[in-house]
């Protein structure tokens, strides 16, 4: 499966270039791992756009730590749960 997050905007997040590249890694090996156990759906099989929306963050969380939580929340959306 290849993942590729074109932009992710992180609005009154302050961390450094180092820490961004650690969050994106993040994001993009946890959202292979959950899709590869929940399946991709099938109306993304042959590319497509996830809708963006806020996300609430936990405070004195890590780049790794919001990067799971993100790419979980982009999985809820890609797959029409509720968070």
């Amino acid at each position: 499966m290849n993942i590729n997050i074109e932009k992710l905007i992180l609005e009154g997040m302050p961390i450094s270039p180092s820490q961004a590249r650690l969050l994106q890694a993040k994001v993009e090996s946890e959202l292979a791992k959950l899709l590869a156990n929940k399946g991709l759906p099938d109306n993304l099989l042959s590319g497509g756009v996830v809708p963006g929306g806020a996300i609430q963050l936990k405070p004195g969380t890590n780049p790794a730590q919001m990067g799971q939580q993100i790419a979980q929340e982009i999985v809820i959306k890609m797959l029409g749960e509720k968070s």
